[in-house]
């Protein structure tokens, strides 16, 4: 089995972040969103990865070069512009040839992983295999209405009146058969080839389409509150380690990495927090599920739930709190009132 993994949309809902950076590229527990998903993907067994890329390949091939770090080995797909999910298999045709392959959204976090389901779908193999989740309000998402032998009967995009509360979250399994559907379907009324037609098309020309439940915690990380809450969730599972250098005037508590190269001066540090190579934290007070990127300054501060890009400085604000500092922002207080929730 492939992998075919989607990285080029524009991540509107992460500006002005996402004006310097893909969205793909956003940390959480300090690494990139992307290479949550590329472990996810290496824990499956899959070693050979498509990245379907737009505007910023550059940026992304830099941080994730030819995948040899992570057990991969990646092909990058250059597309001239987001033209639907449907559009992505189409050119990643010649790399996919006929094998069977997962398809994953590049900004899905999916700390449970999805191997059950995998299993599932190389123990079956049917026509396609689409992972759904529960959601309270099914009217913002994809929705796929089961049959009574639990197979896919009818997809329907964000419904006014959802028959069900199982909501597509961007994770696919297909084998050679979606090829014939993605040619077979017509641009939508926003000009993109859909997936859900795609699959819709299998349904109704006879194949066997199914939908394996995943109900461990799952976020589109595609905002900035969606972002804090996957780094609360995946730094809850940090360990510890001291790597860099801690003075003796410094009180670490809970489970606090300091990575080597990092330095942790006169400073009080509540875990779990992440600090990372090149970073200076001095006379700061780091609380719970903050992480901190490379060569960062963070002086005379106090950050809770909070996460800072690589080379940005933090100085002598009172307290940040659920804020995002952007890569190499500068946050200086200079008035009496040094309180604020920022997102640089």
């Amino acid at each position: 089995m492939k992998a075919l993994v989607l990285s080029g949309g524009s991540g509107t809902r992460l500006r002005p972040f996402t004006h310097s950076m893909p969205k793909q590229l956003i940390p959480i527990a300090n690494k990139p969103i992307l290479q949550h998903v590329l472990e996810n993907i290496s824990a499956l067994g899959v070693t050979e990865v498509g990245i379907v890329v737009g505007a910023w390949e550059q940026q992304i091939t830099e941080s994730l070069g030819d995948g040899s770090a992570l057990g991969l080995r990646i092909t990058y797909l250059p597309q001239d512009a987001p033209r639907g999910l449907a559009h992505a298999v189409v050119i990643a045709r010649d790399f996919l040839g006929d094998d069977d392959f997962v398809m994953y959204l590049g900004d899905n976090v999916l700390p449970d992983g999805v191997a059950e389901i995998a299993e599932e779908f190389g123990r079956a193999r049917p026509a396609a295999q689409v992972v759904v989740h529960k959601v309270s309000d099914p009217r913002s998402f994809g929705v796929v209405e089961l049959g009574p032998a639990g197979e896919v009967l009818r997809l329907v995009e964000k419904p006014a009146e959802p028959r069900s509360d199982l909501a597509l979250i961007g994770v696919y399994f297909f084998t050679a058969a979606i090829h014939e559907a993605v040619n077979a379907i017509e641009p939508s009324a926003r000009g993109e080839l859909e997936i859900t037609d795609a699959i819709q098309w299998l349904v109704t020309h006879g194949g066997d389409v199914r939908a394996g439940e995943y109900d461990g915690y799952w976020k589109d990380a595609g905002c900035v509150e969606d972002v804090l809450d996957c780094n609360h969730k995946l730094l809850d599972g940090l360990r510890g380690s001291l790597a860099g250098e801690v003075d003796e005037e410094s009180v670490l508590t809970g489970e606090v990495v300091v990575e080597a190269g990092a330095r942790v001066v006169g400073s009080w540090i509540e875990g779990p927090v992440v600090i990372a190579a090149g970073t200076v934290v001095e006379s700061a007070h780091l609380g719970p599920y903050t992480a901190v990127g490379r060569d960062c300054l963070i002086r005379h501060t106090h950050l809770d739930e909070s996460i800072v890009c690589d080379g940005a400085t933090v100085s002598s604000v009172g307290r940040l709190r659920g804020s995002m500092i952007g890569r190499s922002a500068i946050v200086v207080a200079t008035g009496d009132d040094s309180r604020a929730e920022a997102r640089i």
